[in-house]
């Protein structure tokens, strides 16, 4: 089995929707797209994922699924760590207020520092979790510990168009990674696509592999500069870059 996760294009978040620019990107997708082989497509419920998803179904004459826990995390805490003046999503902590917090390492307590409990972050992300073992169980892979048990495994594709925080919940949950590091370490621009498949070595027990992460082919072709979006700036000079 092979999953596309495929972030929506440049955001226009006032909008709910896509900037001039994210449109020229979904369409570059819906362009490269048209080409893979795709057992189903599924979208979150938010309007830059459906935009963004639009031009592939449109393209291909086919509609997506959308599966309301696709949605983006974005479950705010009520304080982050040495920072008591802003509230906000775990995922955009600015690094000297988590990195020196063990906790947000583990793959376990990472959720539970006092900061997430407020939010009652643990419940939500559980609530993730459960929601993608659901979906893959359906599929034909069933999680038993830290791997998948199958019957008899499938070689389909499947899309899920989403959002950058969502997309590292579920590779955490894949391998047993804390998605804070995920969240602040790794960077899946714009309609980038992150593709994961199955390895049954053994009968019956399915891992999962990482082939790429925030891959920009459909861009490379159309030879179109990747947005900006989130990034922060490289050198805290560099004023007209984010902060």
């Amino acid at each position: 089995m092979k999953l596309l996760m495929i972030r929506h294009a440049d955001p226009d978040y006032e909008h709910d929707s896509l900037t001039p620019p994210g449109w020229v990107e979904a369409e570059a997708l819906a362009q490269f797209m048209e080409n893979i082989p795709v057992t189903d497509y599924y979208v979150s419920p938010l309007g830059r994922a459906q935009d963004t998803a639009s031009l592939t179904m449109k393209r291909i004459g086919r509609e997506a699924i959308v599966l309301p826990w696709l949605t983006e995390f974005s479950h705010s805490t009520p304080l982050k760590p040495d920072y008591p003046d802003s509230a906000g999503v775990p995922w955009d902590w600015r690094p000297i207020h988590w990195t020196h917090r063990d906790e947000f390492y583990d793959t376990d307590r990472w959720a539970h520092a006092p900061e997430m409990e407020g939010a009652e972050i643990a419940s939500h992300h559980e609530s993730v979790c459960r929601h993608f073992d659901e979906f893959l169980a359906e599929r034909g892979y069933s999680r038993s510990g830290r791997i998948y048990r199958t019957q008899e495994g499938n070689s389909d594709t499947y899309v899920l168009f989403c959002h950058f925080g969502i997309i590292c919940i579920m590779l955490g949950h894949l391998f047993g990674l804390s998605p804070m590091v995920l969240w602040h370490s790794f960077c899946a621009l714009p309609s980038s696509i992150t593709t994961v498949v199955t390895e049954e070595r053994t009968k019956g027990y399915a891992s999962m592999r990482m082939l790429s992460f925030g891959a920009m082919p459909h861009l490379e072709r159309a030879g179109i500069e990747p947005s900006f979006a989130a990034r922060f700036c490289e050198t805290y000079e560099m004023s007209d870059q984010r902060h």
